[in-house]
């Protein structure tokens, strides 16, 4: 549906973990809140979605498939999905004139690295060419306009893509269909006009019909499933339906499962292709603890259903993400942060793909208390938080206090204090630590006739 913006020989996955944080002059215990991940040890996403019999893939941007991003890519996923790179304002943004540099690129990185591509998309109403848009056409040379589209394109590929979505959002919340160049000027047929013409141009590839708000029963997929029946029962080439998911927090269907099954009756695959999960900012604990729940319930849902055939994230990184430029106030809805730690959200993937949580080694990240200045009322602390062999994405340090220090003021940090106990967690600007990198926050505390060392626990 969206743009999309994500390693290469398969790296070392990233888990999720803690460690105990020593140091300094005084020794605090680091806690990870439900939001930290580091580096892991486990299974690659791919390799257990591998040993399920799934696909589990990722939207691309071409030109960032290197460095870290291109590993993730590589390493992490089986099957890649051009974000823009295919669609035909992308390809022939002059009539006649094409661009295949992009779709050629992530192509060739796929096949490198043993991955399926799925081809997106040949018919969408959105991110067409302006010339298309604004011609005035008979019906029969908009007819020819898409076949020779539709033609060009997956004869361009064949025999490399795996599937290719073929027509995508074709209907209306409400089941109807969708208003379009192509439904306004060929009629509802356009839809098996399609179909019918990707098959002859490939007919080693599986073809779909993709769109948004179809992944629980209602009135949008019911059209669709109608329309997949129908299509079956008239001998048009249809192999599977694409369930976007662009979720909201905490709002996937109760009926997912019971949505795929239904269309895998009517013997034909489902993928669940352009999965994320979006968040109001900044994000905190509670938030990604809920979103790991969500890709989670996705991705069950999916394994559950032989005949799904696997799960796309939308991009794996926040900096890769269409939503916050379409969505204000919203983000964080892949399963890795911008800074390529994983979120609790991956662990969630891997627990349904049948992976385990593994910890980084203890000790990779550490937190050092120290007193800066000191008066005779009073004094100015720091902790320190750096990381070597892991990465944090969030972090919680607690201690306590053994002479009545109170902590008045602190800052880069939000710390509570309750008796002696304290706890202090990031700010929503510097959660991340990554691996060889470090944050810092401070705070200013009373004290009176001595400032011991804290006791150190473990939150």
């Amino acid at each position: 549906m969206r743009t999309s913006r994500t390693r290469s020989s398969r790296p070392r996955s990233l888990r999720r973990g803690v460690a105990a944080l020593f140091a300094g002059a005084a020794t605090v215990a680091a806690l990870l809140a439900a939001g930290t991940t580091a580096h892991a040890a486990g299974s690659p996403l791919r390799d257990l979605a591998e040993a399920k019999g799934k696909v589990v893939g990722t939207a691309v941007t071409g030109s960032r498939l290197t460095g870290t991003y291109g590993d993730i890519a590589g390493g992490q996923f089986n099957s890649l999905t051009p974000g823009n790179a295919m669609k035909w304002g992308s390809v022939e943004p002059t009539r006649g004139s094409f661009d295949w540099a992009e779709a050629d690129q992530i192509v060739a990185f796929a096949q490198a690295h043993d991955q399926q591509v799925r081809g997106h998309t040949l018919v969408w109403h959105s991110q067409n060419p302006s010339w298309l848009t604004n011609g005035t056409w008979t019906t029969a040379e908009l007819g020819g306009l898409l076949q020779d589209h539709i033609t060009t394109e997956v004869t361009r590929y064949k025999g490399r893509l795996a599937a290719w979505d073929v027509v995508n959002e074709p209907f209306n919340e409400d089941g109807t269909y969708r208003s379009t160049l192509w439904y306004d000027g060929l009629g509802a047929d356009y839809i098996a006009q399609a179909l019918t013409w990707a098959r002859a141009a490939d007919p080693s590839a599986k073809l779909y019909i993709n769109d948004y708000n179809v992944e629980g029963v209602n009135a949008k997929s019911t059209a669709l499933y109608d329309l997949v029946k129908s299509l079956k029962a008239r001998g048009v080439p249809i192999d599977g339906v694409g369930l976007q998911a662009h979720l909201v927090l905490g709002q996937v269907p109760g009926t997912l499962q019971q949505n795929i099954q239904r269309f895998a009756d009517l013997g034909v695959d489902v993928a669940v292709t352009e999965l994320d999960v979006r968040m109001q900012l900044p994000s905190d604990s509670t938030e990604l603890a809920q979103q790991a729940a969500d890709y989670k319930a996705v991705f069950d849902a999916c394994v559950a259903v032989t005949r799904c055939h696997g799960v796309t994230v939308w991009g794996f990184t926040d900096s890769d993400s269409w939503i916050p430029d379409v969505f204000s106030g919203y983000g964080a809805a892949t399963p890795y942060d911008e800074n390529y730690v994983p979120k609790p959200a991956y662990d969630a993937i891997a627990t349904s793909l049948g992976g385990t949580t593994t910890p980084p080694p203890t000790g990779a990240c550490t937190a050092t208390y120290s007193v800066q200045n000191q008066w005779n009322t009073g004094f100015t602390g720091q902790v320190r938080i750096a990381c070597s062999g892991a990465a944090l994405s969030s972090w919680k340090v607690n201690w306590t206090y053994g002479a009545g220090q109170r902590i008045t003021q602190a800052w880069n940090a939000t710390c509570t204090q309750s008796g002696a106990a304290v706890s202090c967690a990031n700010a929503s600007y510097n959660g991340t630590v990554p691996d060889g990198g470090s944050v810092t926050f401070g705070f200013n505390a009373s004290w009176s006739g001595g400032n011991p060392v804290p006791t150190v626990t473990l939150g």
